[in-house]
């Protein structure tokens, strides 16, 4: 039985070998890759990736990436397309054929349907001399000089380096297209990625209470409103409305060792100045950020960037409630 070590050893020596075969395949890029990309590009059809075994289960996983990057692709399943699933494939279309042989029955008999359905092809292969690298339009180059497998049988380099060349592919179209991380989040708005994306302090601080005080009024008010609004703080403004401090329970508990006499106290005497405070267009994760950067668990939303008219309040519940943390 081997011991532990050699495990190790060869699991190392494992990703070794897939890590020089993507870079080997770095070095084979060459105006075919690039011509691809140009193509698709310009496609008014959607890019159909097909393939049979492992090369299926990559081609789904590079479906995927396109789709979720702004580039419309489907899956064909090699097998299914000779058995009706060839209709989903148009004129406008390109197809990327994915076999490391490129030379298998199901591809020669594929191969010739599809060019009839006058799409074009480029071939994802790792003999680019194949039947399949010969009949294409495009070849993108996934030659591998062997499999990770002690056999060199079992797809492991060679499917690593199909999966790469699709996530170059597909990072190459969002550079090209300029893809934003505002398209992406239109195109992820489940889960808290999407939400760090896309979601807006507007879209929160509306459904919470808005404490505020004015600089002049008494301990009492202040105790009321901070307890009564439930946010663990106030605003303060002055006579004109403007923010010019906040009160958090923290500073109520601080006032007991500052003050001897707490009668006449007012609000302007307890408030910290210059709060931090976001805006109703910033993104939510924005006032994530900033609580985390100063270990505060509200932030105060005002009209204008860094002050203004008090709009109401954000705190970090609210956050958690949507799942941005």
């Amino acid at each position: 039985m081997l011991k532990h070590k050699n495990l190790t050893q060869i699991a190392k020596k494992v990703l070794q070998q897939e890590a020089d075969a993507l870079m080997q395949i770095g070095e084979l890029l060459d105006e075919s890759f690039e011509a691809c990309v140009m193509e698709i590009m310009q496609l008014k059809g959607r890019v159909v990736i097909t393939g049979i075994g492992k090369s299926a289960i990559i081609g789904s996983k590079i479906v995927a990436t396109l789709n979720s990057t702004g580039t419309p692709a489907l899956f064909m399943h090699a097998a299914d397309a000779i058995h009706g699933d060839l209709g989903m494939v148009q004129q406008e279309d390109l197809v990327i054929c994915i076999s490391k042989s490129g030379s298998t029955p199901e591809i020669k008999v594929l191969v010739p349907l599809l060019k009839r359905t006058g799409a074009k092809l480029a071939a994802m292969v790792c003999n680019t001399q194949s039947y399949l690298a010969q009949q294409a339009d495009f070849v993108l180059n996934a030659t591998i000089d062997a499999e990770a497998c002690p056999n060199n049988l079992a797809p492991t380099t060679s499917t690593t380096a199909q999966l790469a060349l699709g996530d170059a592919l597909a990072v190459c179209l969002v550079e090209a297209r300029g893809f934003t991380s505002q398209d992406f989040a239109r195109l992820h708005p489940g889960g808290s990625l999407g939400k760090q994306l896309y979601l807006k302090v507007s879209d929160i601080y509306p459904d919470n209470e808005k404490p505020v005080v004015g600089e002049d009024d008494l301990l009492e008010k202040v105790i009321l409103e901070i307890s009564g609004k439930r946010l663990g703080a106030t605003a303060v403004t002055d006579a004109t409305g403007r923010l010019t401090g906040v009160i958090t329970d923290g500073d109520l508990r601080r006032m007991l060792t500052r003050f001897d006499n707490l009668r006449g106290l007012k609000a302007k005497d307890l408030m910290s100045a210059n709060p931090k405070t976001v805006c109703p267009d910033d993104y939510a994760v924005k006032a994530l950020n900033i609580m985390r950067e100063n270990n505060i668990s509200q932030l105060i939303v005002t009209t204008n960037a860094g002050g203004g008219e008090v709009a109401g309040f954000v705190h970090i519940h609210n956050l958690i409630k949507e799942g941005i943390i």
